[in-house]
């Protein structure tokens, strides 16, 4: 025991680290020439900084909303939107849970998702404008905007992140990428793009902490008509970005399993939809289309995507692991078969139980 005792104490020590959250480098470095109010925190309504021609600086380390667009890019769009082949594609892959996602294999993401989920360092010159991107859970990614006045490649060898070029209108930063290879996903759950893919990406930044973007997503081989998301970001001054390397992704490798294969037809999956409520007055929306179930947590909300995996119980994955938002949906049915409510298991919120008011 007394030879077991300093091997404990070292495996509780451990777990602790693992168990707090992860600091920055710098625990106590103020980012300088950050303008501050009295107390000494950030001021973020503060006016924007200025390069010296005059121009938005549009530097410093900016976070994402964690958009429902990183799961779902094709969240507020109608089932038309989308092209056949690619609707059956991405159905496809959210009933295999994301099993053959790139980013499970440690292949990039798309600059959509990144712009939906992550933490980025924007640094400005005069001649070319460098996004650095913390990975969560592959290796972090840079890209090269130009701005030398530049135009895009005429037969660009296609790439996970494109070329990209950008110029100013007033006070926003116009950047226009292509040359996309056709192997990454734009979204988690696995909605697909060819290498006619186009973005088109609007910074603005409002003031000192606030950037309103816009990205306007144009590939008409995947998608009836261009749309256009909005992310808009919030400066997190006094940190850092945490270097993020992918290796082989052993925490993901394990879950690549892919579904059960249990299937439920369109006909049965339709039976599900309808309204239910949290609590009053905050509704919750179930749909379907074709064999992928859709929840939407409000009455305009995004939908999320789930896939069968019995009669009662939906998961929703990307990458090949469980989420940690919108685990499980388990619903209830009653003597008849009726289903009356569900109850949506959140890892990090507890249960959440929802009654059906309507068909």
């Amino acid at each position: 025991m007394k030879k077991l005792l300093p091997a404990l104490v070292a495996l509780v020590a451990f777990t602790l680290l693992l168990s707090a959250p992860a600091p920055a480098q710098w625990l106590n470095f103020k980012t300088p020439g950050i303008p501050r109010t009295p107390d000494g925190k950030a001021d973020l309504s503060a006016p924007v900084p200025k390069t010296p021609d005059g121009k938005p600086d549009l530097s410093g380390i900016w976070r994402a909303p964690m958009s429902v667009y990183g799961q779902n890019i094709a969240a507020d769009l109608k089932p038309g939107d989308v092209q056949p082949w690619a609707e059956q594609m991405y159905q496809q892959r959210v009933l295999n849970l994301g099993a053959d996602s790139p980013r499970a294999h440690c292949l990039p993401d798309p600059p959509p998702f990144y712009h939906a989920a992550s933490i980025s360092r924007i640094v400005q010159t005069s001649n070319l404008i460098m996004i650095v991107t913390e990975g969560i859970s592959n290796s972090s990614v840079v890209r090269t905007i130009y701005t030398d006045g530049r135009g895009l490649p005429e037969d660009p060898n296609p790439s996970w992140l494109g070329y990209s070029v950008g110029h100013w209108e007033g006070d926003t930063m116009v950047v226009t990428t292509a040359g996309f290879n056709d192997r990454s996903w734009l979204d988690g759950s696995g909605h697909p793009h060819t290498e006619a893919l186009r973005t088109t990406e609007r910074f603005h930044r409002r003031d000192f902490g606030h950037m309103d973007f816009e990205m306007t997503i144009d590939d008409a081989k995947a998608f009836t008509k261009p749309f256009t998301l909005r992310m808009n970001k919030t400066l997190a001054p006094d940190t850092d970005l945490l270097e993020s390397i992918c290796e082989e992704n052993e925490r993901i490798v394990t879950h690549l399993r892919g579904g059960t294969g249990f299937r439920l037809t369109p006909e049965v999956l339709s039976k599900y939809a309808g309204t239910y409520e949290f609590a009053p007055g905050r509704p919750v929306i179930v749909t379907s289309n074709g064999d992928v179930l859709f929840l939407q947590r409000s009455a305009n909300g995004p939908k999320e995507p789930f896939a069968a995996q019995s009669d009662t119980v939906f998961l929703s994955r990307g990458n090949g692991e469980q989420l940690r938002a919108g685990d499980r949906l388990e619903f209830v049915k009653d003597a008849n078969g009726a289903i009356t409510q569900f109850v949506l298991h959140l890892t990090r919120a507890g249960d959440q139980k929802a009654v059906r008011k309507s068909n």
